[in-house]
């Protein structure tokens, strides 16, 4: 599988202005940024990732890291991490230069946040392992999110949603099904150091 037709995919701007016009009750208007990061991580290719609320673009949220882990047998898995301080890169999605800062020393792995990347016809589909929960305390509090995604040559489709760990009930985010997000912008593939 081709890790880096799976970048050039994802990096880019996105935004699910159609989707939230047809059903605002259930699908906020969003804007999101994926930007491939000037160094690796741990050796490998890493996406930052940062989102907006397109009536608050100038307060993004949801920092994160996917790690594109290549595995036997050709395969494909992302490993999410997290910033110990989402505030230093706060903005980095329209301000690239502020990923020129070392990223490593500011990351903390979230375990259990891992990824199995399959190709499907004309996309990649990123499903969470079994048995694999993504936990992570926010405010003092254990946080659950069930993530996933699809993406193609111009569509990104989040199925990311928080849960409540002890009963499984959906709190947040793709509930009625994915986030639709279309691409309004690609950005040019330069491949990172080592």
């Amino acid at each position: 599988m081709n890790e880096f037709q799976l970048i050039e995919w994802l990096i880019g701007e996105f935004d699910n202005t159609a989707q939230s016009k047809e059903d605002p009750a259930w699908y906020v208007p969003l804007r999101l940024w994926h930007r491939l990061l000037p160094g690796r991580i741990q050796g490998k290719l890493a996406v930052f990732a940062e989102q907006s609320n397109f009536l608050q673009l100038d307060r993004p949220y949801r920092q994160r890291i996917l790690v594109i882990e290549p595995q036997a047998n050709d395969q494909l898995a992302v490993q999410y991490w997290a910033f110990k301080d989402p505030n230093q890169f706060r903005g980095a999605g329209a301000n690239p230069d502020l990923l020129k800062q070392a990223i490593e020393p500011a990351l903390e792995l979230l375990p259990g946040c891992w990824l199995d990347v399959e190709r499907v016809g004309d996309r990649f589909k990123a499903t969470p392992r079994d048995g694999d929960r993504c936990c992570f305390t926010y405010d003092s509090k254990l946080r659950q999110v069930v993530l996933g995604f699809e993406v193609s040559q111009t569509e990104f489709f989040s199925y990311d949603r928080g849960v409540d760990p002890e009963t499984g009930q959906s709190l947040w985010g793709a509930m009625m099904g994915p986030y639709r997000h279309q691409k309004r912008l690609a950005y040019p593939v330069a491949t990172p150091g080592q």
